[in-house]
């Protein structure tokens, strides 16, 4: 068994859904164009980390000397439970524990397994969210999925909701084939069925109206003629992500050791209000929840507690 099939095998074993290699050659320059321009035109709204560090974003060798291949994983976090129906609403991903925590875990695991296999020099950098990382592209690039018109990566068979991880290495292996066919076609359901019209029908992406981006990312008071469409969305939204009929089709989760608590869907808004930092660090601590602040939360508390009472 050659070594990148034994690797694609452990990444398996330790419960990824997805896995290929991509060459860590930049990607094509139009496509750093493009990301260039969606920021000039102000897109990426308060995320000022998105500006920095664009060259290393989509050339893996900046981030690591001599780097070759890329092995790209995925998980999916379809929920295999029905998650309980509250006042408030999490996005599906932070009803998990922190996938950050996860995926990092089993990809060390996977390099160890890489290092111990080889038995020669191989040098590694782990990535998941932490370093500036056009994760997307790349894997894409590794044959995981194609981008979709809610600009996520979709797998034709598992759908969009899809945590990603990848290991940049001086290893060279075989490439996988990439997925570029347009598997979106004709359908515009996402973009229909994104509340606030974030996704623009010319394929924009607009964060300064995502619910997503305003209720995670957003710093300040949120612009009041979002309260509306914000609803009881108490931290994110998965709208444009659950009207995809891939994502309709897609089975559940397999993983069970993610850990699932759907009762972070039971919470009330009132409550949220009379919160300490103690009980939102005891009920998020190993949550994606946990980046923002009691305040944010409050504040996202305090428009879905609005919307009820209309």
């Amino acid at each position: 068994m050659d070594i990148k099939t034994q690797i694609k095998q452990k990444a398996l074993e330790l419960g990824f859904d997805l896995v290929g290699v991509a060459s860590a050659q930049p990607i094509k320059e139009a496509e750093r164009r493009h990301f260039v321009g969606w920021l000039e035109r102000g897109n990426a709204a308060g995320m000022e980390y998105l500006t920095r560090n664009i060259d290393k974003r989509f050339n893996p060798a900046l981030l690591l000397d001599g780097a070759k291949s890329m092995i790209c994983v995925a998980l999916s976090y379809k929920p295999a439970e029905t998650a309980h129906n509250g006042p408030c609403k999490v996005a599906d991903y932070a009803l998990y524990e922190d996938y950050h925590d996860f995926i990092k875990a089993r990809l060390r695991k996977l390099v160890a397994f890489m290092v111990q296999t080889i038995a020669g020099p191989v040098e590694c950098k782990i990535c998941v969210d932490s370093v500036p990382l056009a994760e997307r592209s790349f894997a894409r690039r590794a044959g995981l999925g194609f981008i979709g018109r809610n600009h996520c990566l979709i797998h034709p068979e598992l759908g969009a909701q899809l945590l990603l991880g990848s290991v940049i290495t001086t290893l060279e292996l075989p490439a996988d084939v990439p997925m570029d066919k347009d598997y979106c076609g004709s359908c515009n359901r996402c973009i229909e069925a994104c509340p606030t019209g974030a996704l623009g029908h010319n394929s924009e992406y607009d964060c300064r109206k995502c619910i997503s981006y305003l209720t995670i990312e957003e710093k300040e008071d949120i612009p009041e003629i979002y309260h509306d469409k914000i609803g009881n969305r108490l931290f994110g939204c998965d709208n444009c992500l659950l009207a995809c009929p891939y994502q309709t089709a897609a089975p559940a989760r397999k993983n069970r050791d993610f850990q699932y608590y759907p009762q972070r869907n039971l919470l009330i808004p009132q409550e949220i209000m009379t919160w300490t930092k103690e009980d939102f660090l005891h009920l998020f601590k190993n949550s994606p929840v946990h980046r923002l602040s009691l305040d944010r939360f409050k504040r996202n508390a305090g428009i879905c507690s609005k919307n009820s009472l209309r």
